[in-house]
């Protein structure tokens, strides 16, 4: 199989031939035919994740069709569509797991980060993590739905139930996000980096009411915020432009220090919250929701051996919505 291999931190990708994995009990073997390129895979290659293997294939908003089925796999068939996200293994035995938490499992394997991921023609998932996806849809335009859609959702979760919604940071998951809110009936108010009209622009075609800096205050207070960006200076900003018991949901696996802020921001009931991961529960609620709304993802793709120009891409924040790698077929 070709792979798109990490090294070492601070280093490009580098094109590498491999021989074809076996998928052992309880696995899966995936042609993959999609994957998307996410801001946790740029965590990753430069550094910003401790390096816990290497060398590794990164990549894990992964779309493929079953090829090969390890002993005991029954609920997959040979042939089927399926995705992979973040979380590709939990212990099913520590207390976070035993209470339906296994997204914060003491012993978890992360597809692309400590297990091989999508950067490649084929990939091994654990079967109970592969969800079946249907037929519906291209698989370029599913990838971004199995990390940016997921964890955009549960942060929406999190976030409450609030009508006026606001968005630090306008990419994959941001444009995923907005369409379900819109659904649901809520507001959307997009904050960009300062003088980004391009990325406001297309806030607002995806549907935001309101798109402005990040320095900017909204035109009214925020029932909730949710930070993509992995700027720890946007907590403060969004505790001013939350309404009193309002919530501001950390969204990433990475974030810079958040600087300090005077308490009368936060008082008032105000919360911060952070998310980790994620569960099968959510995958299995998203997918089916992403159906009902009709989610549409704007995505650039890529050739696999061009992996290191759509890190390029999205580190220099040249994308608007989501870049996917096709490998070859």
């Amino acid at each position: 199989m070709d792979v798109m291999v990490l090294t070492a931190e601070g280093l490009p990708l580098v094109a590498q031939s491999w021989a074809d994995p076996v998928p052992g009990p309880g696995e899966v073997l995936i042609r993959v035919t999609a994957c998307g390129v996410c801001r946790t895979d740029l965590h990753v290659v430069d550094g910003d994740l401790p390096p816990l293997r290497r060398p590794i294939v990164p990549g894990h908003e992964i779309v493929g069709r079953v090829t090969a089925l390890g002993a005991g796999v029954s609920h997959l068939a040979l042939g089927e569509r399926v995705g992979v996200g973040w979380l590709g293994r939990s212990c099913q035995a520590c207390p976070y797991c035993r209470e339906d938490r296994e997204n914060l499992c003491d012993d978890p394997e992360f597809t692309g980060y400590t297990r091989n991921g999508g950067f490649a023609t084929h990939a091994v998932a654990d079967a109970r993590f592969a969800y079946p996806l249907g037929e519906v849809g291209e698989d370029a335009a599913l990838a971004p739905l199995l990390c940016a859609g997921l964890i955009g959702w549960r942060s929406l979760v999190m976030a409450g139930e609030g009508r006026r919604l606001g968005l630090y940071g306008f990419g994959a998951a941001a444009h995923i996000l907005t369409q379900v809110a819109r659904w649901q009936g809520r507001d959307v108010y997009a904050f960009t980096r300062s003088g980004d009209a391009q990325a406001q622009d297309f806030a607002r075609r995806m549907g935001a009411v309101w798109a402005g800096g990040s320095d900017e205050a909204p035109p009214e207070p925020l029932d909730a915020a949710i930070i993509f960006a992995p700027v720890g200076a946007l907590v403060p900003a969004a505790l001013k432009a939350v309404r009193k018991g309002g919530r501001v949901v950390c969204g990433g696996i990475h974030m810079s220090d958040i600087p300090s802020f005077p308490y009368r921001w936060l008082w008032e009931e105000r919360q911060v919250l952070s998310v980790a991961n994620l569960t099968r529960r959510d995958a299995a609620d998203f997918l089916a929701l992403a159906r009902r709304v009709g989610i549409h993802t704007q995505t650039v793709s890529y050739p696999l051996a061009r992996a290191n120009d759509a890190l390029d891409d999205l580190r220099s924040g040249r994308l608007s919505g989501a870049a996917v790698l096709i490998p070859p077929a």
